[in-house]
Formats: C-alpha cells, sequence, structure tokens
C-alpha cells in the first residue's frame, strides 16, 4: 500500500509541474509551440501512465487479499455439539470436485451423480457456486461497467421493470372547487437475455500437468473475454442480438449537449452538460469517456484559473472533474464528427440482468486430431437503461 501512496503523490506532483509549464509556455493567443507541445505531451503521458500503473497494483492488492485467504476450515472442539452446516447442491464440495473432475479426465468412468444436480439446457454442467463466484469477481475487475450499474438476477422469461411515465401535478381550486385530476402513468421495460459465448482450447499435456491450475485459467480467460464483450455493448450495443447501450440513439441516454466543433470541447459545453442532468441525479453522477477525450479536457480551466481535472490522490478513488469521477473505457467513441464522446449521469438507472447459472462444457473430440481438448463457455446477459433521463450525453457537432 505504501507503493501506491507513493506513486499517487509522485503523479499529483508531476500534474502540477505540467500544469505550471503549461501556463509558462502559452504565448498571447494562449497556444504552445511545436516543441513546447511534445514536451507537454510526454509530461502528461507520464501522468496518465502512473495512473495506470497505480490501477495495476491495486488491482493486484485485492487479488493478493483474495488468494491470502485460508482455503480450509481449522479444527475446533465444540463443547456444544454445534456442527457447520454442510453445502447443498451446486456449492457441496462433492459437486465441485466432480465438476473439475469431469472438466479435466475425459476418460473418467466413475459414476458422478453430483452432477445431475440442477439443470442445464445448454447441454453441459452448471458451474459450482465457488467457481462462478470467482468468474463474477474477475468480470469486476475487467468491466468497470459492472462497478457502476445495477446488477440483478433472473431466473427465466423477461424481467418486467415498471417506470413511471409522467407525474400527476396539484392545482390552486376555489373554495368546493372540483380537484382536477391528476393521476401518475406508467410504462415497462422488458429485460431479456441474449447468449454470449466463447471457447477456450488447451493442450492435453497442458490440462495433464498437476501443476497447471485449471480453474484460475479458465475463470480468467473467460473474464477477460466476456467482460470485454460485455463492456462494449453496454456503452455502445444497439439492442439486436445485444444489450441497449448508453450511447444508442434508441433505448439509449437523452442528449444533453451538442458541442460546437466535431474535434474540441470547450469548459462551457462541459459545464452545460453538467447543469443538463437534473440536480437529484447529480449527487451520484459520474463522467464516462474514452481516454483521448480526458486528454483534451485536461487542458481546460474554469473561471477561477483552476484545471477541471484533477487527479485522485486518495488509493481506491478515481480522477476527477468538477468534483465528479472520471471513468474511462476504450469502447466510449472518442472526439470526431457526430461522436457521442462523454455520459454524464447516475449509472445504478442502467440494469444488468444475468441469467441464473453459466454454462460450462468439455469439448473432447472437437479438437482431437491436434492433442486439444475445448473449453466453451456461455452466458446470457441483458442490459438497459431504465430511465433515460438519469444519464446526459455529449455529441459532437456534425
Amino acid at each position: 500500500m505504501s507503493k501506491i501512496l507513493e506513486l499517487r503523490e509522485k503523479r499529483a506532483k508531476l500534474w502540477d509541474s505540467t500544469k505550471d509549464f503549461l501556463d509558462s509556455k502559452r504565448n498571447d493567443n494562449g497556444l504552445l509551440s511545436a516543441e513546447d507541445t511534445s514536451i507537454y505531451e510526454k509530461m502528461e503521458a507520464d501522468v496518465v501512465n502512473l495512473g495506470k500503473e497505480i490501477d495495476r497494483l491495486e488491482r493486484q492488492a485485492v487479488l493478493d487479499l483474495e488468494l491470502s485467504k485460508p482455503t480450509s476450515s481449522i479444527i475446533r472442539n465444540n463443547p456444544n455439539g454445534n456442527i457447520d452446516e454442510e453445502k447443498t447442491g451446486r456449492a457441496s464440495n462433492e459437486y465441485k470436485s466432480a465438476f473439475w473432475k469431469t472438466m479435466r479426465n475425459k476418460n473418467s468412468f466413475d459414476v458422478q451423480n453430483a452432477l445431475q444436480i440442477g439443470t442445464d439446457s445448454e447441454g453441459g454442467f452448471l458451474a459450482p457456486d465457488e467457481f462462478e463466484k470467482t468468474l463474477i469477481q474477475s468480470l469486476e475487475e475487467q468491466n468497470i461497467f459492472r462497478q457502476l450499474a445495477n446488477i440483478v438476477t433472473t431466473s427465466s422469461g423477461d424481467k418486467k421493470i415498471p417506470v413511471v411515465a409522467t407525474k400527476g401535478t396539484a392545482s390552486w381550486v376555489d373554495e368546493e372547487g372540483v380537484i382536477p385530476e391528476a393521476d401518475d402513468s406508467f410504462g415497462q421495460v422488458s429485460i431479456g437475455a441474449y447468449k454470449l459465448a466463447t471457447m477456450i482450447k488447451v493442450s492435453e499435456e497442458l490440462l495433464n500437468d498437476s501443476v497447471f491450475n485449471l480453474e484460475s485459467y479458465i475463470a480468467n480467460e473467460f473474464a477477460r473475454r466476456i467482460g470485454a464483450k460485455e463492456e462494449e455493448s453496454f456503452f455502445i450495443g444497439d439492442g439486436k442480438g445485444k444489450p441497449t447501450g448508453v450511447f444508442n440513439v434508441t433505448g439509449g441516454a437523452e442528449l444533453g449537449v451538442t458541442a460546437g466543433s466535431a474535434t474540441a470541447i470547450t469548459l462551457d459545453e462541459i459545464m452545460d452538460l453538467f447543469y443538463s442532468l437534473k440536480s437529484p441525479y447529480r449527487k451520484n453522477a459520474i463522467f464516462t469517456m474514452n481516454d483521448s477525450t480526458v486528454k483534451a479536457i485536461r487542458k481546460l480551466k474554469d473561471g477561477n484559473g483552476q484545471y477541471i481535472w484533477q487527479p485522485s490522490l486518495t488509493a481506491g478513488t478515481p480522477d476527477t472533474i468538477l468534483n465528479r469521477p472520471v471513468r474511462t473505457s476504450a469502447y466510449i467513441p472518442a472526439l470526431g464528427s457526430a461522436a457521442k464522446t462523454i455520459a454524464f449521469g447516475d449509472f445504478s438507472y442502467y440494469w444488468v440482468a444475468d441469467r441464473q447459472g453459466r454454462s460450462f462444457q468439455r469439448l473432447n473430440e472437437l479438437y482431437a486430431a491436434t492433442g486439444q481438448v475445448g473449453f466453451k463457455a456461455t452466458q446470457r446477459v441483458d442490459g438497459k437503461l431504465i430511465l433515460p433521463e438519469a444519464i446526459k450525453v455529449l455529441q459532437m457537432k456534425v
């Protein structure tokens, strides 16, 4: 942790030096020479790289803490005769052992009755609870959207979410006058489940190596692939065979501001976007954008001469713009003609619906000729913005 704090202090000092350099080198028109621009961009890149290193160290610290937990329970005397409740179903040790034995050994002829627990319409085996939790934790590390959105679990069918479309109002009336009716109107948002799948090939030699941690490898690799594709759809998905993204024209966030340029953003436009969002949503609102957009905003100052982008000084907290957190994603469009480049709002109104159970299946014969074994993973998930007014976007000029 001391290393993380040291890097944060170093990053803050470097950013102060970068701002001082920028202020001192601007000419009468507020511009930099080509040489000074090159120096500034290198200093800014160092700030960005330090931020990424801090993020990596924080993720490592979380993993170290998780992996340092004991894998077995110590033996205790129970004078009261109480014993720990034995896990059942997919959480049972019997099921977990049978699951991984089947995944590793295609020639196992043991009767694995424990694998009959639960159902799976995909033809594979439902993962034991301990492994599924590992996969979900990895998804949260790979996919920033799951840290922002509201995650719900559905068992079957579409999930209907009631939404207040319009609200009634009160009226001034005369003595003994007729009170007008003003009912609320309600709508429904339906969240279904789209199938997301991937496949991994592992050599038989590697699979049979007792040192090889199959569980960790599958969890991390599936998390990387599924997490990346999920995040892409949650931001820019068109709703056709995939979730509907925040930046999608239909079903996405409301337009807050249209920029006056196709390639640049001004402070006034950021302020307009900030206040285009209703105040109740602003208290939990965050900015999301591409790294290249953050780079453009770093040079903007407020009326007091202070840069509106500020680096984080505390472990576990993001950088800020106008004192609101900033999160970046490579799947958000960069600055360009008609591109929606910034979303600002309360992302808890974006609901991600996970269909219960992720399916894993071992494919023995498909790659047998090349001495490999395939592992298939499928997941059913959907995502939609339940209340469009909760998030506003900035769109560049056409």
